[in-house]
């Protein structure tokens, strides 16, 4: 099948290619891949998804053979890599996996700087390297560069797995489930941060999961296969979610699509809504006019900054007893960022204490609201025109902001 471009154009230059693979392994009936041809665009992310034992996994480990095909040709960048030196494909490819790998006995700095000392990179440079990636994964070198895995969460081993992939600057990662042995909260954290992360590197990546949400969520394209590493439909997310190939993908994806669809709409592709606000230091009564003339529930008290402080509504205001709107009712709860998805909108404004999310930029600025009027314009105009969804306007490159919450998992040295 010939990948297409989100707006049904070819797909562009294919950095890796998988030629009649097959993979069988001793004593097995069957090969765990079966004659796959395949083409990652270059700069893209493809999702490999499917059930458990269909070989996704085993067809993304012999792209670096560290699973050995059995027949067919790996192509990297044209080339073709098949029988090349492993050691020396490996250098060239990134690779993050679930468990993260890091060694205990190394610091995080000797962690990164791994692949580098390997081609010989010198000492300054590597150290250059070795800051900058932290930096740009939210991870004060200072703090972090002599530390131990053990004395870091789940979130913060993962970032620096993240790190260490790119520290050789390679044109292609290979990422097995991730984010899959990390608390839900932090999951999604890290893969909304990891989305603006490539934004800014694109660099092309292969990625296993099986989550539909979150390939629904985290690729370009998705391929699902079937027993044997079988491409039953390989697409952009819109076009799976509403033209499944057969009954195979529909039974995969599920019920509640229409859902689904919200992972692909970012927050910044909707119209906002206005609310309400006054700055800090607003009197309790001249809040209490305006939020009687204003038809809504609540004002929304915003810092010298315009930053969310405070939720206000009537009752805080009429015994505030003299203090400033900034003193009384509830912080700001349910607060997203315009790169997020309207599935991430949805899940904060439904917990919300006045029932809507928060949108604020990078800096924690105000922006306005979304409310459920908005998530239902959202998917009405998806039933409309399929093809919007996203269509993974990932364009606010931005670095990892390093505020994912602690996980719990760091333990004690």
């Amino acid at each position: 099948m010939t990948a297409r471009a989100h707006d049904g154009a070819p797909a562009g230059r294919a950095m890796i290619r998988l030629e009649n693979l097959t993979k069988t392994f001793p004593g097995q009936a069957k090969p765990a891949v079966d004659d796959l041809t395949l083409d990652v665009p270059e700069g893209e992310i493809v999702i490999l998804v499917g059930p458990s034992g269909c070989g996704k996994t085993t067809t993304m480990k012999m792209i670096n053979r560290i699973i050995e095909p059995t027949s067919g040709r790996i192509l990297l960048g044209g080339e073709d890599v098949t029988h090349a030196d492993p050691d020396q494909l490996r250098r060239r490819i990134g690779y993050v996996i679930q468990q993260i790998g890091l060694f205990p006995h190394m610091t995080i700095a000797e962690n990164i700087a791994t692949v580098p000392k390997l081609l010989g990179w010198d000492k300054r440079r590597i150290g250059d390297r070795v800051d900058e990636l932290l930096e740009t994964v939210g991870m004060d070198p200072t703090s972090f560069r002599g530390r131990y895995p053990k004395e870091l969460s789940g979130g913060q081993r993962q970032r620096v797995g993240v790190a260490r992939a790119l520290s050789a600057d390679p044109d292609v990662m290979l990422m097995d489930e991730p984010f899959g042995a990390i608390d839900p909260i932090t999951r999604d954290r890290l893969q909304n941060e990891f989305l603006r992360l490539q934004a800014e590197v694109r660099k092309t990546i292969v990625f296993v999961t099986h989550d539909i949400d979150e390939a629904i969520k985290m690729g370009d394209r998705i391929a699902i296969l079937r027993e044997g590493s079988q491409v039953v439909q390989y697409d952009t997310p819109e076009a799976i979610l509403t033209r499944p190939a057969d009954d195979f993908v529909a039974d995969f994806i599920g019920r509640g699509a229409s859902l689904k669809r919200l992972g692909l709409s970012r927050v910044r592709d909707i119209r906002l809504r206005e609310w309400p606000t006054v700055p800090e230091g607003t009197s309790a009564e001249r809040a209490l006019t305006v939020l009687r003339g204003s038809g809504h529930s609540a004002l929304l008290v915003l810092d010298a900054q315009g930053r969310p402080c405070r939720w206000v509504g009537a009752a805080d205001l009429q015994r505030a007893d003299g203090q400033p709107v900034h003193r009384i009712g509830v912080r700001p709860e349910g607060l997203v960022e315009p790169h997020m998805t309207l599935s991430d909108a949805l899940n904060e404004l439904v917990a919300a204490h006045y029932t809507v999310a928060t949108v604020v930029d990078g800096h924690g600025v105000y922006q306005g609201v979304v409310d459920i009027d908005r998530i239902g314009e959202a998917i009405r105009s998806m039933r409309e025109d399929p093809d919007r969804g996203a269509r993974h306007a990932r364009g606010e490159a931005a670095a990892f902001d390093g505020s994912e919450p602690d996980d719990g998992t760091a333990e004690q040295p």
